[in-house]
């Protein structure tokens, strides 16, 4: 317990210091949510979604806006011209000092997730040094976690608040509360949508596992312990909260208009800053093709259409010589990419754990395949794998190659020359913590070629952020360094995404139905555990 508060009391510290020394960089977001706190608070419900004075409207779910509305009740006390619509890029000190403590303040709900979730982790017998337990091991890897850290305090989101919840969900999962972890989920899916992605691995879990209430002796589905009341009680909660964060919308007619901010399908295949997945690879492969083609007087440059896939702006692009990709296509290639995730755990659930190795798959399947991907979405596979990788060796490996891959894919977020040390050194002692931690004196996690390719991020990260800025290629080509970081890193996402697949089908085939349907209860705790 003394561990526990001195871990989060370190914390703070450093969130704090983290959110006020960087006077170098503040993101677009740090305005984007400046804007929303003024739409909420200075016009009425029927204009939020309408508003558009500024380029960063309001295009998270309601209850998100809600959300913001509060904080406005706070914000005014703070400087009240901040929460004027027409103030556009307004950062006077005390607006500064607000938004980043709000950040700070709101991520207690991820603090007492991390806590909730280090309660089910299945502890080591005899194990009495603390700092070598997987508790302490997990809350280390998620509170200190590179990634969230940079994006909330450095860059400015507030994605430790959204995470607290999902977290918090996956926790009562494992403890077997599954409508208070279906209720979490359908407030963090009300308060952002982009969650949508791991929704398939709640909604196929909690029907095979909650709704059906007995299986057969070999684990199969059971179709007469079917409960329709079960089933009204998880949808009565998901619509209840539907309700309350679309009503007074659907009440005005505006239902359509939310949509739209909510899906705005015209931002093209890739974000700004490109996200290491499938579609950074394929993009290289067009311009690839396009120059070969070219050269070999296959293709006529006059002919091709302009690809402006690396030029660092949201926009809609059509490739040079690979077919174009739509909304409709990238939709068709996640739902194939999860479909035997899902499958797996309507046949074989193997417990709360089997769901969250579903959902990790399903995270990182929508992120590799998806329309328009934001870096910081691979966050959302790093964050549930530590609880894995704490108990598992093989878990332990994928979240060594993942995290170290995707947390050095958010570079870019970072990009100035001030804030070179601070990342490198954030991400350094975060990698060496958790390979030390995870090792924990036994042999090594990773296999050699994987050795071999994190050691090529060293390369990329001197080349990137080292050489290239003292190159003349800095004019000719700004962008190289970020399609680089996003092409090497897509690799090792797209490597972590077949291996967790791998651990799935190894995980189903040495399955006991019989072991897995009894509960272990904790002397101390009184929560259920579930073997594998």
């Amino acid at each position: 317990l003394i561990v526990s508060k001195t871990s989060v009391l370190s914390w703070s510290s450093a969130a704090f210091l983290l959110s006020f020394m960087n006077k170098q960089h503040r993101s677009t977001d740090f305005e984007v949510h400046r804007n929303w706190l003024a739409i909420t608070h200075s016009l009425p419900v029927s204009r939020w979604y309408y508003e558009n004075t500024s380029e960063w409207t309001l295009d998270y779910p309601p209850l998100f806006a809600w959300f913001e509305l509060g904080l406005s009740q706070a914000a005014r006390r703070f400087d009240s011209d901040m929460l004027l619509v027409h103030n556009l890029n307004y950062a006077s000190p005390p607006t500064v000092l607000f938004q980043r403590l709000s950040v700070i303040f709101t991520d207690g709900v991820f603090i007492y997730a991390v806590r909730e979730c280090c309660r089910c982790v299945r502890e080591k017998k005899g194990s009495r040094d603390v700092l070598s337990r997987p508790s302490f091991i997990l809350s280390v890897l998620l509170l200190w976690n590179f990634g969230l850290l940079i994006v909330d305090h450095i860059h400015f989101q507030y994605n430790g608040f959204l995470f607290g919840f999902l977290m918090l969900s996956v926790a009562k999962h494992l403890q077997s509360q599954h409508l208070q972890g279906a209720l979490l989920f359908a407030v963090l899916l009300n308060l952002k949508h982009i969650y949508l992605y791991v929704a398939p691995a709640y909604g196929v879990y909690l029907l095979r596992s909650y709704c059906f209430t007995q299986d057969n002796k070999d684990g199969s589905l059971r179709w007469r312990s079917f409960s329709p009341l079960r089933l009204l009680a998880l949808g009565g909660l998901v619509l209840s909260v539907c309700a309350v964060s679309f009503g007074p919308f659907i009440l005005m007619g505006q239902l359509p208009q939310v949509l739209s901010r909510l899906f705005p399908f015209r931002r093209g295949l890739c974000h700004a800053y490109w996200a290491p997945n499938v579609w950074a690879l394929y993009n290289l492969l067009d311009k690839g093709v396009a120059t070969l083609g070219v050269r070999l007087k296959l293709l006529q440059e006059a002919e091709l259409p302009r690809a402006s896939m690396t030029g660092g702006l949201v926009q809609e692009s059509q490739h040079a010589a690979l077919p174009s990709v739509s909304p409709a296509v990238t939709l068709l290639c996640t739902l194939l990419s999860i479909l035997p995730a899902l499958a797996s755990i309507w046949r074989r659930p193997r417990g709360a754990r089997g769901f969250l190795r579903c959902l990790l798959i399903c995270a990182l399947g929508s992120f590799l395949f998806g329309w328009h991907v934001h870096e910081k979405a691979v966050l959302l596979a790093i964050l549930p794998l530590s609880f894995l990788a704490v108990e598992s060796r093989e878990d332990a490996g994928i979240f060594l190659v993942l995290a170290t891959t995707g947390h050095y894919s958010l570079f870019p977020l970072l990009f100035t020359p001030a804030e070179l040390l601070i990342k490198a050194s954030l991400m350094l002692m975060f990698t060496v913590f958790s390979f030390s931690a995870l090792r924990n004196g036994r042999g090594p996690l990773l296999r050699p070629l994987e050795v071999v390719y994190l050691l090529g991020l060293v390369a990329v990260a001197i080349g990137c952020e080292v050489v290239f800025p003292l190159s003349p290629w800095q004019q000719r080509l700004p962008f190289l360094p970020l399609l680089v970081t996003s092409v090497y890193c897509a690799a090792g996402v797209c490597y972590s995404f077949l291996r967790l697949y791998a651990s799935q089908r190894s995980d189903a085939h040495t399955w006991n139905p019989t072991r897995s349907l009894q509960t272990h209860t904790h002397t101390h705790t009184g929560i259920p555990s579930y073997p594998r």
